[in-house]
């Protein structure tokens, strides 16, 4: 039985049961990706604290997920077996305790040191996430819920500047990371008092099904492995927005740094706006692909134009805004790539396996790109940019087509 058809047959849940599901999530994956963020909006203060170049502080992000990666793809194994609640309660804890560290590191190799930790917590959400989405939110609204999950991780990444950058011009960019320390334990202390909500129904247990089913089998589908593809090379072009386009088009076009240092926000408050539009738009599985392929080739002709137009500074946060709309509406639809390919009983590890493209695209890109900034290339992260979204939309027209071709073969 696919996963789809999976989450159609459980009853139908109330309104309330399921917001109060997608709410609770939406709320972790927020801190998920506020926490991704903790350094790099802190870059311009850390390089003159840690003597470091853009590319040593690029390797932090490296090894923020690196170790994410390995550690999604095996706690969705854990998910699966134990429950997504304990697995999301420790990944909260890790981001914390992080947070403090950074705030209190002494130099580039603990900064480093914790930079691990920090991935450790951060390689749980995914798979516990989708977990709890797919079995307890209600199939009519899955669509929303996917949106609204992807609406709080736009809003995490924004708060993430919007938060530290006052904070360190204020005060101090340890003072900074202090705020964002104590916003994930109040966070997870509110999961921890809500947890009777996001308590999965008795199942089949792991170990029964396996018996029919391998634990490793759903690594056989060709279409998993294109969706980990898809998500890799999302993963290079939202690394390279967030860390490296707003420096660089600030280079390119004279934006003065105040204004510069709204493009991120700015990108990420359209994108979460573009998802709203997103969840709509995917009620309709069989149309994903396409979503995907409009939303990503629009936001690529406006990363073309600010790496080649002569563009007025004042302009480049509102293009900033409709490069990160058009890549919102992409958002649930990019999520049903992955849901269309999992089969039943698989969803922490699908998740896992495939959402690791994702920290391996940013372990990846920072150093790459970081070397583009070192040496001025501005004009070529654009560019970079454009090529890597041209890549993403072929990649997501290849996930339809093999998993087509296995229908196929299949009947």
């Amino acid at each position: 039985m696919s996963s789809i058809t999976a989450n159609a047959a459980l009853p139908t849940a109330s309104l309330r049961q399921d917001a109060g599901v997608i709410g609770l999530v939406g709320l972790a994956h927020l801190i998920s990706h506020f926490s991704q963020l903790l350094l790099a909006p802190l870059f311009p203060w850390l390089k003159d604290a840690l003597n470091a170049s853009y590319t040593e502080l690029g390797f932090l992000m490296t090894l923020f997920f690196v170790v994410s990666c390995a550690v999604q793809a095996a706690s969705g194994f854990l998910v699966d077996r134990y429950g997504p609640c304990p697995i999301l309660f420790v990944g909260l804890s890790l981001l914390g305790v992080a947070a403090f560290g950074f705030a209190t590191s002494p130099g580039y190799w603990t900064m480093a040191l914790w930079s691990i930790v920090a991935g450790v917590g951060n390689g749980v959400f995914h798979p516990v996430d989708y977990t709890l989405l797919n079995r307890k939110v209600s199939a009519p609204r899955l669509g929303h819920a996917y949106s609204f999950h992807g609406i709080t991780g736009s809003l995490g990444w924004a708060l993430a500047p919007a938060l530290l950058v006052p904070l360190a011009i204020a005060f101090s960019w340890r003072v900074a990371l202090m705020g964002a320390g104590t916003l994930v334990l109040v966070v997870l202390l509110v999961l921890w008092l809500n947890r009777g909500k996001l308590a999965l129904a008795a199942s089949v247990p792991h170990h029964e099904s396996a018996k029919t089913e391998g634990d490793f089998d759903f690594l056989r589908i060709p279409a998993v492995w294109m969706c980990f593809g898809f998500f890799f090379f999302y993963a290079v072009v939202l690394s390279v927005i967030q860390a490296f386009a707003p420096e660089a088009a600030r280079q390119l076009h004279q934006v003065p740094v105040a204004l510069a240092a709204m493009c991120l926000t700015v990108y990420m408050v359209c994108s979460a706006g573009g998802m709203v539009l997103g969840g709509f738009l995917a009620a309709n599985p069989e149309r994903c692909e396409r979503i995907v392929g409009t939303g990503f080739g629009i936001a690529a002709g406006v990363a073309l134009v600010i790496g080649l137009a002569p563009v007025p500074a004042l302009a480049v946060p509102v293009l900033f805004g409709v490069m990160g709309f058009a890549s919102g509406i992409a958002g649930p639809s990019r999520d049903l790539l992955v849901k269309k390919s999992t089969p039943a009983n698989a969803t922490g590890r699908v998740y896992g396996v495939v959402y690791s493209g994702l920290d391996i695209g940013q372990a990846i890109a920072p150093l790459f790109f970081g070397a583009l900034m070192d040496h001025r290339q501005y004009q070529g992260v654009w560019l970079g940019l454009v090529f890597m979204q041209a890549v993403l939309i072929t990649s997501a027209f290849n996930v339809r087509r093999v998993r087509r071709t296995a229908a196929v073969a299949a009947t």
